[in-house]
């Protein structure tokens, strides 16, 4: 398995459509124009078995002119001690076939160095799936739950430890 930054759009909508993911590739598009490095693919040798989405962010709006609801905010807020910037990884989605095989511990990893190396210092993510509440808890995200959303958050501080 392979790690690939970026990927044709053209060859996400085959993969996406041949494997019933349900991304919404008008957004996706807007975000690989601008930013072709927000889709992370995971290969087996050409072909892709999953998928990655994320983006910069921050405490007031999910994304430019959508602004989060009170229960979320106020959860961002206090799991990142004040701190407003973040990225959120959007989506990860892999292959059933492929699951607990270690590929999401391996993204997590690379994901998190990739991450850090652009230079940002905090990852927020969006859980529900019993494999990725475990690797965030393994991999010592903190932890919060949205009660009406049914959804757990994630937060990872990546600044070094001195």
């Amino acid at each position: 398995m392979k790690l690939v930054v970026g990927c044709d759009l053209e060859e996400f909508k085959r993969y996406a459509k041949k494997d019933g993911v349900r991304a919404d590739i008008d957004v996706l598009e807007k975000h690989i124009t601008t930013n072709p490095s927000c889709l992370i693919v995971l290969k087996e040798g050409d072909e892709i078995i999953g998928h990655a989405i994320w983006h910069e962010t921050n405490t007031e709006e999910h994304r430019k002119g959508d602004p989060r609801d009170k229960e979320d905010r106020e959860l961002l807020e206090k799991l990142l001690g004040g701190k407003k910037d973040f990225v959120e990884l959007h989506e990860v989605w892999l292959r059933e076939e492929y699951r607990a095989k270690g590929y999401g511990k391996k993204f997590f990893e690379f994901f998190e160095e990739f991450i850090s190396n652009k230079g940002y210092n905090s990852i927020v993510f969006y859980a529900d799936h019993p494999a990725a509440l475990a690797i965030c808890r393994n991999r010592g995200y903190k932890e919060g739950y949205l009660e009406k959303e049914a959804w757990y958050v994630f937060y990872l501080s990546l600044r070094k430890k001195t």
